[in-house]
């Protein structure tokens, strides 16, 4: 090897490496070095199926997998390498009614994207694929620009394109150790020397995680066994038969050289290299196993009665990488200033193209042109990261691969690993649990003789429905009690806290101790980066609040702009406060009843932090809403979090206290139009956009964004986000389609039902000029029903039951 310095190094010459590095040249870097410690597309590329599926759940997801088809239908031309590429069509069955239910709110999203999806009926679905029987096919859905490729041409043709552009790839050396100083990677050793570089891209496939271990990364990838098998050829198929899934029957199909390549997900696949995938693995099959494969085959050949009569001519098994939810991890590393990750491609095939451009704008330009959330590494913690757990949700997650998408649904594997302090007592009185960032939370309460069970649905109503409203209730008209410990907490103090949070905050912080302010903190582009809470708690002390799944990320941004002098020091202090929320208009007589305090409102305003003495514990309160009540925060050492529930609930029995969980929540927030990062606001979306103008101090002097923003509001806003009242109570849960006049105008962020108004809620971003109007459509299921725009929130927009 001749290399010894390069600005930026790609580990992996894969699809997903090779697509960087094919961007990366078309961006106008030209100092790229891909290092391949076997061949180009060894590992698990060159064994993929090569289906390509485009639509996703998100638009900006849908989006990625767009670009990856618009490239491969100009790919060939423009390196002289032939990809195979077939633009043939996919076509997916539905053979239950729920699988129709999902089919049908699958294609509302569509239609809300303008994305070209067509629902069939069973016999159109079978001149569209003469094959199939029909027997128990409810329905089904064409995408005409869905297609299939062949994986190792399309990574040639990736890698002669980056070749053109200056582009080394040097094959046959592998990695052995990353060099980091300071926070950054200043060298990849391999077998063959040193290397220095400015920027690592781990792009290794089954091998990030062990990639990434060698330069102190957490990468939360595994690797598991997956099958499908090629029939023997068979006379007349047609050479545009597209590709055929039914999730149902679990499997998909591609036409392959005149026959069948047909695969699924296995209920029990076995991990690959669980302690470490060997690095001489390369371009090699795993021994195949029938037995195994038979969950797939047999329900494939009810679908499928030609495959009775046809031969199998192998049966292929690989290792392929996969992530706790199934989904890619991109993006930057908290731990390191200049390592990127890139892996965790399922389908790394139908994603090479869009997540090859993303890459490169996050390297070059330090973020991807749209929000890619869903995708990125800080989803995930420590917690994800250790073996056991990994491997339970990885296998799960396959498995799930083509389940039924129910809306709510919570995973069963790698559970009961962070438990509050008040999981028994809340266990004990019918809490029904789901998971988020390794927690167990409360997301509702099933009364004495309700099973403590979720019972899922699409269309209909859940079996917690009346439970959650009965919940609602009491938040509303009584007092309830919130178990929040998974919060993310931290503390930032020092003697530059003030100013390194008054620059990353776009709402103004200068204000004494004991404050406590919501704010935005905001990139240079305006775009949301963290919806959060600050509360000051002395002059160069803070105390910061943010959701269960967001402390990677949000400690993240905050780090990358903290002063490099030490200044400023951040702490993690999740795990060493628990949460308990009281709220509800009978709030403060509880309160008052377990505290010598006083929480009147003249003592205790709204947006102010106090020290209260429950019981005999020492706790830190906020009073803040996020369900539109009179309520309190409740941060405690995590030793008296018990105490400090009991106190509360022997205090509240004579007004009727109840237990509430995170689905009130939701409810609650929706009726008060109150906003959730990551679906609500993103990096895409502004303040102003997002009617959070009150949070932008435009007049406190310079901060992230604050150019941006300026010119935001004085040229106002393109898109504002509306809140509508459906006339309707059809079940809505976001990426619903909003109409006016039979113009899709947008997409819903946020749905769901609010219990005091008695309707279903929905947010959504429309263009200013058409964000004016009372009435509009939203489709739900195909079904388009009237609804009403509000100029403000459904319930108390004059916020009097906040300030009581």
């Amino acid at each position: 090897m001749t290399v010894d310095q390069a600005k930026i190094v790609i580990i992996g010459g894969g699809a997903i490496g090779c697509s960087i590095a094919y961007h990366l040249a078309k961006a106008g870097e030209r100092d790229v070095v891909i290092l391949e410690k076997s061949g180009v597309t060894h590992g698990s590329t060159w064994h993929a199926a090569g289906l390509v599926g485009q639509l996703r759940s998100k638009r900006n997801l849908t989006r990625m997998l767009q670009y990856s088809v618009e490239l491969y239908g100009r790919l060939a031309a423009e390196t002289g390498q032939a990809t195979d590429w077939k633009p043939v069509g996919s076509l997916r069955l539905a053979s239950s009614n729920d699988r129709w239910s999902e089919i049908k709110r699958t294609a509302t999203t569509a239609r809300s994207f303008g994305f070209d999806l067509h629902l069939l009926s069973a016999v159109e679905a079978k001149q569209r694929f003469p094959y199939i029987s029909t027997e128990g096919v409810v329905g089904g859905a064409f995408v005409p620009t869905d297609g299939y490729i062949d994986p190792s041409s399309l990574t040639q043709a990736l890698a002669r394109g980056a070749r053109a552009g200056g582009i080394r790839i040097v094959e046959g050396v592998r990695v052995t150790g990353i060099k980091v100083r300071d926070r950054r990677v200043v060298g990849v050793i391999t077998d063959q020397g040193t290397i220095r570089c400015e920027t690592l891209v781990n792009a290794a496939g089954i091998w990030a995680r062990d990639v990434g271990a060698m330069a102190g990364v957490r990468v939360p990838v595994a690797a598991v066994e997956h099958q499908y098998m090629v029939t023997e050829k068979m006379p007349g198929v047609a050479p545009d038969l597209p590709s055929l899934r039914d999730p149902d029957k679990n499997f998909y199909l591609k036409p392959e050289v005149g026959g069948f390549a047909i695969g699924g997900w296995e209920k029990d696949t076995v991990p690959f290299g669980a302690r470490g995938v060997p690095f001489d693995f390369g371009r090699e099959l795993l021994p195949s196993n029938f037995e195994r494969f038979e969950q797939i085959v047999v329900p494939a050949a009810e679908r499928l009665p030609i495959l009775d009569q046809v031969g199998i001519r192998n049966l292929i098994n690989g290792p392929i990488p996969i992530s706790p939810d199934g989904e890619p991890i991109m993006g930057r590393a908290p731990e390191l200033d200049n390592f990127f990750v890139a892996c965790g491609f399922t389908s790394g095939i139908a994603a090479a193209g869009g997540a090859g451009r993303a890459m490169a704008q996050w390297i070059v330009h330090g973020e991807p042109e749209f929000d890619l959330w869903a995708f990125d590494l800080r989803r995930f913690g420590t917690h994800h990261a250790g073996l056991r757990y990994l491997y339970e949700r990885c296998v799960e997650s396959y498995h799930r691969y083509y389940l039924i998408h129910w809306p709510a649904e919570e995973t069963a594997a790698g559970r009961g690993g962070r438990r509050s302090p008040l999981y028994q007592i809340l266990n004990e009185r019918g809490a029904v649990f789901g998971a988020r960032f390794g927690w167990e939370r409360a997301n509702w309460f099933a009364p004495a003789g309700v099973e403590a069970k979720d019972t899922l649905s699409l269309e209909g109503r859940p079996n917690w429905f009346a439970h959650v409203g009965r919940e609602h209730k009491a938040v509303r008209e009584g007092v309830a009690l919130f178990d929040q410990s998974s919060f993310s907490k931290f503390e930032i103090s020092g003697s530059g806290a003030f100013d390194a949070l008054q620059r990353l905050a776009a709402n103004d912080l200068h204000k004494p101790p004991g404050a406590l302010t919501y704010t935005q903190l905001c990139n240079e582009r305006g775009g949301i980066e963290a919806d959060l809470t600050i509360a000051r708690l002395d002059e160069d002390r803070f105390y910061l609040c943010t959701g269960s799944g967001f402390g990677v990320r949000d400690s993240h941004w905050i780090e990358s702009h903290l002063p490099r002098d030490r200044s400023v020091a951040l702490r993690d202090v999740t795990s060493a406060r628990a949460v308990v929320n009281i709220c509800g208009p009978l709030a403060r007589k509880v309160l008052e009843k377990a505290t010598d305090d006083d929480v009147s409102h003249a003592a205790f305003p709204f947006m102010q932090a106090r020290e209260l003495r429950i019981g005999y514990a020492p706790v830190l309160a906020l009073r803040v809403t996020y369900v539109g009540e009179l309520g309190w925060e409740l941060h405690i050492p995590t030793e008296y979090a018990l105490h400090v529930y009991e106190s509360l609930w022997a205090a509240g029995q004579e007004f009727g206290i109840v237990n509430a969980g995170y689905r009130a929540i939701e409810s609650c927030r929706l009726e008060k139009r109150y906003l959730y990062w990551g679906a609500d606001i993103t990096p895409d979306y502004n303040p102003y956009e997002a009617g959070l103008g009150f949070c932008v101090a435009l007049d406190k002097g310079d901060f992230i964004g604050a150019r941006a923003l300026a010119r935001i509001k004085r040229a106002g806003p393109d898109r504002k986000l509306c809140v509508f009242t459906l006339e309707k109570p059809v079940p809505v849960y976001g990426s619903e389609a909003i109409l006016r006049a039979g113009k899709i105008l947008g997409v819903t962020t946020s749905g769901g039902y609010g219990h005091t108004i008695g309707k279903s809620i929905v947010f959504g971003y429309l263009p200013t000029e058409e964000a004016g109007h009372a009435d509009y459509e939203i489709e739900a299921f195909s079904e388009c029903i009237p609804a009403t725009r509000l100029a403000r929130a459904p319930y108390d927009p004059e916020r009097k039951r906040i300030l009581i």
